[in-house]
């Protein structure tokens, strides 16, 4: 009969369970569990294993740039980084809230691993994340208009409850890419979060999306009342480098 039940429990997909129930099959207590404390187990198992596997599934959705984790973000003084800060973002409120982020500073001060770093506490709390670099994803978004799949794209962006747009002012936007992130961030505004890393200051941005009536627009609904995190220091991509070069001298 116990093997019918884990049978009926993996083709029902009840993975969680059926771990549980063949382990104490496996492995018997010398006191064997009471019937509510068998139901317990199951559930709780049950539970355990979809929470963990909706985590995975959105990680990988998120598609980081870098693996990083809130224990890896490096405190140390001169970055700029307040950590009772970072650690309140961490906590997921301003995602909840619907408040936007924005990282600067110069190449190389981990804005992107930063952001990384948000964003995987953000899964792991529970919260849809999207992660794209702001260039590529805008050109995808260009080719999606010309192929009628745009409304997709957008749809989809619009549903995360963070989305990542890191290294923001790469190159000046031109006229489609204006719209494209002006209907990005309206559908966004006062619904979701956004969280933008860009080693242009602030006070630039008007330069890079161009035409003064729309970054006026986006700007308005971006900077307003956001969190903001300034790094600063040495490139540790050069720091590191540079370590290494040391180690092997």
């Amino acid at each position: 009969m116990n093997t019918t039940t884990l049978d009926k429990m993996r083709r029902m997909n009840l993975f969680g369970m059926y771990n549980a129930f063949k382990a104490n099959m496996d492995t018997p207590r010398n006191e064997p569990y009471t019937a509510d404390e068998m139901i317990a187990l199951l559930i709780d198992s049950e539970w355990d294993d979809r929470h963990n596997r909706a985590i995975e599934r959105s990680l990988r959705n998120a598609r980081f740039r870098y693996k990083a984790t809130m224990e890896q973000v490096d405190y140390t003084a001169g970055r700029g980084i307040d950590k009772n800060q970072v650690h309140r973002l961490a906590e997921g409120s301003f995602i909840t809230k619907c408040e936007n982020l924005l990282i600067t500073g110069p190449t190389g001060t981990g804005k992107s691993f930063l952001a990384s770093a948000l964003g995987h506490q953000a899964c792991q709390i529970g919260f849809k994340v999207l992660y794209a670099n702001t260039t590529r994803l805008l050109s995808q978004i260009k080719m999606a208009k010309a192929d009628g799949s745009a409304m997709k794209e957008l749809n989809k962006i619009e549903r995360q409850d963070l989305l990542i747009l890191d290294d923001f002012g790469i190159q000046p936007l031109d006229q489609l890419s204006r719209a494209s992130l002006l209907e990005i961030i309206e559908d966004r505004h006062g619904k979701r979060t956004t969280l933008i890393t860009s080693q242009i200051p602030i006070k630039q941005w008007y330069e890079v999306i161009g035409e003064q009536t729309v970054a006026d627009a986006i700007l308005d609904r971006i900077v307003h009342s956001a969190h903001r995190i300034e790094l600063k220091g040495e490139s540790l991509r050069r720091k590191w480098t540079k370590k290494q070069v040391e180690e092997q001298n």
